[in-house]
């Protein structure tokens, strides 16, 4: 997509991000807070509370994600930080835990964790762009490693389904299954500090 602008969320571009997940119910209930707080407070906090949170986060920086923009206006998010910034998609039996329990302390791992792509950008390259720049931006910022945990079949029926992303965007951008402790949702990871190959 040629007209496509990324940039990390400041919080000059909080409204950008409002006006974003406001178009989606899953995000206006969300707020992409789900891997940062645990589930025993998530489960009390309305959305407004949720969003008020993200606020906090996005004003005491560093930014949460990145906003990809066409035409002027926001149409897609992915958050991306250091795994110990979202401690809830380290932990547990959840597919996306960590390999080793160090990683979740380790400021030099990180994840790119949820995607939203606005229903009116979606399928035009969006979620690849937002990746490719999510990982240039975990490399500028101190990453060695970038992880996620994909979905390996694409749910058509359901953005919310694919909000991790599809595998095969990070198939393309060079990831490698680290394991799979649930069928269809690998742990992957691409190792920042290794020359990308030409593709």
């Amino acid at each position: 997509m040629t007209d496509l602008a990324i940039h990390p969320l400041t919080s000059d571009r909080w409204n950008d991000l409002v006006r974003l997940f406001e178009t989606d119910s899953i995000c206006r209930m969300c707020w992409c807070v789900a891997h940062r707080l645990p589930s025993a407070i998530r489960r009390d906090m309305k959305g407004a509370e949720r969003k008020s949170h993200m606020a906090k986060v996005v004003k005491r920086g560093p930014p949460p994600g990145l906003l990809a923009y066409r035409g002027g206006e926001a149409a897609g998010w992915l958050a991306i930080a250091p795994r110990p910034e979202t401690p809830e998609f380290n932990v547990g039996r959840k597919a996306s835990a960590v390999e080793t329990d160090s990683d979740a302390t380790d400021a030099g791992v990180w994840a790119a964790t949820c995607f939203f792509v606005r229903k009116d950008a979606r399928g035009a390259g969006v979620t690849s762009a937002l990746l490719d720049a999510g990982r240039a931006w975990a490399l500028k910022n101190g990453a060695t490693r970038l992880e996620a945990c994909p979905m390996a079949h694409d749910d058509r029926r359901s953005a919310a389904g694919l909000f991790v992303g599809p595998k095969r965007i990070f198939d393309r951008a060079g990831f490698e299954t680290v394991l799979e402790r649930k069928a269809g949702r690998p742990l992957m990871r691409l190792d920042l500090t290794r020359k990308r190959s030409k593709r």
